[in-house]
C-alpha cells in the first residue's frame, strides 16, 4: 500500500464512484467522484491525508448542496412538450360533416377525424370552426 501514491488511490476511488454513476444515473455519485478528483489533486501537490479528506468532504458537500437544488429546480421548470393526441387538445378544426352529440367529421391538423360535440344538445354545421377539448380514442370531442 505504501508503494502507491495517495493520489492514485483517490483516482481509483473516483473511478469506483463513477462506474455506479453511469449504471444508476445518480448524480450524487458523480459529485462524490469530483470530490475524489479534488482530493487526488491535493495529494498530487503534497497535501497531507487530513487535508485530502477535508478537500474531498468540502468539494463533495458543496457540489451536492449547490448543484443538486439547481438541477432539481431546472428539471421542475422544464416545459412538457405535448406530443401525439395531447398536442391536438386546444387546436381548432373545421367541421366537414355536421357534428352533434352522436357524431360527425372534422378536419384537424390536416387529417379527417370523427368527432362529437361536448355538449350533446349542441350541433355544429359544415364549415364552422370548433375547438378540440379532448381526444377519446379516434374521436375528437369538440365545442
Amino acid at each position: 500500500m505504501n508503494d502507491i501514491d495517495a493520489w492514485v488511490w483517490w483516482l481509483i476511488g473516483a473511478a469506483a464512484l463513477g462506474i455506479p454513476l453511469v449504471v444508476t444515473a445518480m448524480p450524487e455519485l458523480g459529485m462524490l467522484a469530483v470530490g475524489a478528483l479534488a482530493a487526488a489533486a491535493t495529494a498530487g501537490i503534497g497535501g497531507g491525508v487530513v487535508v485530502q479528506v477535508l478537500v474531498f468532504a468540502v468539494v463533495s458537500v458543496a457540489l451536492i448542496a449547490v448543484v443538486r437544488p439547481i438541477a432539481t429546480r431546472h428539471r421542475a421548470q422544464r416545459p412538457q412538450l405535448a406530443t401525439g393526441v395531447d398536442a391536438l387538445k386546444g387546436k381548432q378544426a373545421v367541421v366537414l360533416e355536421r357534428v352533434d352529440g352522436s357524431g360527425g367529421r372534422i378536419k384537424l391538423a390536416g387529417e379527417v377525424w370523427s368527432a362529437r360535440s361536448l355538449d350533446t344538445g349542441r350541433a355544429y354545421e359544415v364549415g364552422q370552426e370548433v375547438d378540440v377539448v379532448e381526444i377519446e380514442g379516434a374521436t375528437a370531442i369538440v365545442m
